[in-house]
């Protein structure tokens, strides 16, 4: 059965050896696909990935506190930030961040009782305050409940960022944003890399900003 199923393990000779080599060959493209990426969106967004680490630094001088929010892998990646924030490990400075997408309970519960959409911006509405930081990880820029928790956010007087792929989509378009990162490509796996570059970028920036003062 297993070997029906993948004949080309069974192949032996110069069949197995032309598929190990398509293999590594494609490995060896997307690697070289992600490093230029990476190096053209921190290339791109310098200047810009540094402001809006200052801004995130004097929200958290202020008293200010970090929501990240997703959707689909996009949340797991909000978790992440939220982790590297909070506890950075080491030396660094740990941060309030808190991922909106971890209270399966909440989220089911504004899913089920008012509409998918409202998930983010009824939790902003409630643990928002004028000073913190929002910010959305999307690969399109399209979730529909990004757009409201973005548009909740900068009700709020809230720092407002997004992080999305392609040309940006709704998200470009949103009133409020403060900082938009947009990750050139098509592909979903590519933009989620690069965007874990941009947010790394940011954590670090934001460290240097406090560094020296006492927490």
């Amino acid at each position: 059965m297993t070997e029906m199923l993948y004949p080309f393990l069974y192949a032996g000779g110069s069949g197995l050896d032309t598929l190990l080599e398509d293999v590594r060959r494609s490995t060896r493209e997307k690697v070289e696909d992600i490093v230029r990426l990476r190096e053209a969106v921190l290339e791109q967004y310098a200047e810009d990935l540094a402001a809006c680490a200052a801004r995130m630094a004097g929200a958290f001088r202020s008293g200010g506190r970090l929501f990240t929010f997703g959707n689909g892998g996009s949340s797991t990646d909000a978790q992440d930030v939220a982790a590297l924030f909070l506890n950075p490990g080491g030396s660094a400075r740990p941060l309030p961040a808190l991922a909106l997408t971890t209270d399966v309970a909440v989220v089911t519960a504004l899913s089920n009782d008012v509409g998918f959409e409202v998930v983010f911006a009824r939790q902003l509405a409630a643990f928002g305050r004028p000073g913190d930081i929002a910010l959305a990880l999307s690969t399109s820029g399209n979730s529909d409940n990004l757009i409201a928790a973005l548009r909740e956010a900068a009700r709020r007087g809230m720092t407002v960022v997004g992080l999305a792929g392609y040309t940006g989509g709704q998200m470009a378009e949103t009133p409020g944003l403060h900082h938009l990162f947009t990750v050139p490509s098509s592909s979903v796996h590519r933009v989620q890399e690069a965007q874990t570059t941009i947010y790394h970028a940011l954590w670090e920036l934001t460290q240097l900003e406090l560094a020296g003062e006492a927490f």
